[in-house]
């Protein structure tokens, strides 16, 4: 079984002030085809900036850094300390230009990787309950 795997980086996360947008290496211009059609996007990118042998050991972590949110295992939370430091989020779609998505904001940090970004598609009221912890 294999226990590693390689990422490579599709892109690169830049945020000056209000100008917030993902540069896609020119390579995977193609791939973004059919993208403006989405109104948002699931970005994925790597926790570039926290990647210790602490962090990746750290197996339970308080949400959102607060001591008063019950202790939870990283899996049950956001937190950037984890085995893999994969993040994903949810940004909406302003405009593409060649390989350049203007976004409205993404969590993420400026020179943060992109790893993949898919187009976002709602559940909708497909009638599934959904239920979060408390502290969300």
């Amino acid at each position: 079984m294999q226990n590693s795997y390689n990422i490579i980086t599709i892109g690169w996360v830049r945020k000056k002030e209000a100008n917030i947008h993902i540069d896609i290496e020119p390579k995977f211009t193609d791939a973004l085809l059919g993208i403006q059609d989405f109104s948002h996007l699931m970005v994925f990118y790597w926790f570039h900036e926290n990647d210790t042998l602490k962090g990746r050991n750290t197996l339970k972590v308080h949400p959102r850094a607060n001591p008063d949110n019950p202790l939870c295992g990283v899996f049950a939370t956001h937190s950037p300390k984890r085995p893999n430091l994969i993040a994903m989020t949810v940004c909406q779609l302003i405009k593409v230009d060649q390989n350049r998505l203007f976004i409205d904001d993404i969590d993420a940090l400026n020179g943060s990787p992109v790893i993949d970004l898919k187009g976002y598609i709602p559940n909708g009221p497909d009638g599934r309950a959904v239920k979060v912890p408390e502290w969300v």
